[in-house]
């Protein structure tokens, strides 16, 4: 019974920090890819009818954004934004339902937005700059 505790300690003690990684590993690698692909993204953006004048905004806030959730400073402030961010793309760019494919990244953004105000609700957790002891 001992054995079980400690697995279900370490469990709990890692789940916030690993959680924080993976909600925010995808934005920080599509940030440095927007970054290295610039023009290609800022034409993409332009055929999709949004104004590639954002694209710097848009990198900033996936790798400013992420890495701020995976290391838990001011997480609550870069989950919203991050959250908003799934919400609004997912409206812009993913709702043709006629398009399985697009449904499912629609799907895909709102599930992550879900994910991105669990961690507005209640914060970074731990391991986490936020809740360090000082």
């Amino acid at each position: 019974m001992i054995k079980n505790n400690k697995i279900i300690l370490i469990i709990e003690i890692l789940s916030a920090p690993l959680g924080r990684l993976l909600i925010s590993f995808m934005f920080l690698m599509s940030g440095l890819n927007k970054a290295g692909n610039y023009s290609n993204t800022s034409g993409w953006m332009e055929s999709m009818g949004v104004s590639s004048s954002i694209l710097p905004l848009v990198i900033l806030l996936e790798i400013i954004g992420a890495l701020a959730i995976i290391v838990g400073w001011k997480t609550k402030i870069a989950a919203f934004l991050l959250a908003g961010f799934c919400f609004v793309s997912a409206l812009i760019f993913h709702s043709d339902f006629s398009n399985q494919v697009e449904m499912i990244m629609f799907m895909k953004n709102i599930a992550i937005a879900g994910g991105f105000l669990f961690l507005v609700a209640n914060g970074a957790g731990n391991y986490s700059l936020d809740n360090r002891k000082g």
